[in-house]
């Protein structure tokens, strides 16, 4: 039987889109996916899309989003 830092050193070893399932996978193994949430956030998810596409709202860049949390909150 592997031992979990051999398992974590082989893990630690794949390609990031590997390394990413694997993660994925044992997340969810922790935390089951729940179809009616699952399906409300996909709604939400859609909605907000429709709303960037048809020009309703405007995209911020990620990297001005974490300036503004950074200002917000330094000390």
């Amino acid at each position: 039987m592997m031992k979990t830092t051999e398992l974590i050193d082989e893990v630690a070893s794949l390609p990031v889109e590997e390394r990413a399932r694997v993660v994925d996978t044992l997340l969810r193994s922790l935390n089951a996916p729940e179809s009616a949430i699952d399906s409300a956030w996909m709604e939400v998810a859609q909605r907000r899309l429709d709303e960037l596409r048809a020009g309703r709202v405007d995209a911020v860049p990620g990297e001005a989003v974490f300036a503004r949390i950074r200002q917000r909150y330094a000390m």
